[in-house]
């Protein structure tokens, strides 16, 4: 889009848009839930089409994460919410450093929704979100707005990049405000919503599913895994105790007895306990082998 075009007004943007076929009152109730279905099914079909401009931010966002520097969400409303729960979830998963994933969500400290809506409008405190939070040159941050407008998730854009921050914009729209300011643009375009412009629901699955990979990946690239197991995963409860044990005996191929022993030399954590075992050494040699490599594993063993 030219510069001089500027951005498109809200009713004109794709995720507003209606569909051909929107006489719902005519449908049957099955009807009605195959239509959701088709629709949800295209969404992972948008996501693999930014699969190369998603690599590419991905690269950046884990050499920032490996230098020490923060990933940081930044939404509003659902897409604030989406994002605030894929960071939630890290510190359990990959038991991440508490404030290494970072959600900043408009309105998160106040209590009615209709206030929470009326603070996506609020750039100003994005702004400010931003610069309480330090961001600086070696964080990445990723605004999510399905519009690409929201004033919240862009002021909060404009600070980071004015800090030096690698700066990711996910939107369910092309040539927005918001790609205007980031340097790598994830446009998901999933088309007309059922409901129109109830971007809940496929923008907000692809948001979803964007995000999974972003935190998934990213992870991975950290050594937070091995093979496709959860190696890293905090046992804080005894679902996730009974999942660390079962970790460490499929990693090293020792017995459930084994893999309850080495976890409990290594205080629980899997990651020690499989090195132990793999490399035949004590679960103090174990660490100290771990920390060496940056807590990977492969690099751990030699792998």
């Amino acid at each position: 889009m030219a510069a001089s075009e500027g951005p498109p007004s809200l009713d004109r943007l794709v995720t507003e848009a209606r569909r051909a076929d929107g006489d719902y009152a005519a449908l049957t109730t099955l009807e009605l839930v195959e239509l959701m279905n088709r629709e949800d099914a295209s969404v992972p079909v948008a996501v693999g089409i930014e699969a190369a401009a998603l690599a590419a931010a991905l690269d950046e966002i884990v050499a920032r994460l490996a230098g020490g520097g923060r990933l940081v969400y930044v939404g509003a409303g659902t897409s604030g919410r989406i994002a605030e729960l894929d960071a939630e979830e890290c510190e359990g998963t990959f038991s991440t450093a508490p404030g290494q994933l970072v959600a900043l969500v408009a309105g998160s400290e106040v209590a009615s929704s209709a206030e929470r809506e009326a603070a996506e409008d609020d750039g100003a405190a994005g702004r400010r979100a931003v610069e309480e939070l330090g961001v600086s040159a070696g964080d990445a941050v990723v605004g999510v707005s399905a519009s690409g407008r929201t004033p919240y998730v862009v002021g909060a854009l404009e600070a980071a990049a004015a800090a030096g921050a690698l700066t990711v914009g996910l939107t369910a729209t092309r040539g927005s405000e918001l790609a205007a300011i980031v340097e790598h643009e994830l446009a998901v375009v999933v088309g007309p919503e059922v409901v129109s412009g109830s971007t809940r629901l496929k923008a907000g699955t692809a948001q979803k599913l964007v995000l999974n990979t972003i935190s998934t990946v990213a992870m991975i690239r950290l050594g937070k895994t091995f093979g496709d197991l959860m190696v890293d995963v905090r046992a804080s409860n005894d679902k996730l105790a009974a999942r660390a044990r079962r970790v460490v005996r499929e990693a090293a191929g020792v017995s459930d007895e084994q893999a309850q022993e080495a976890l409990a030399a290594a205080d629980g954590s899997a990651k020690v306990a499989i090195v132990a075992l793999l490399a035949e050494l004590d679960a103090d040699a174990a660490r100290a082998r771990l920390e060496q490599n940056g807590g990977d594993i492969q690099a751990a063993l030699g792998r």
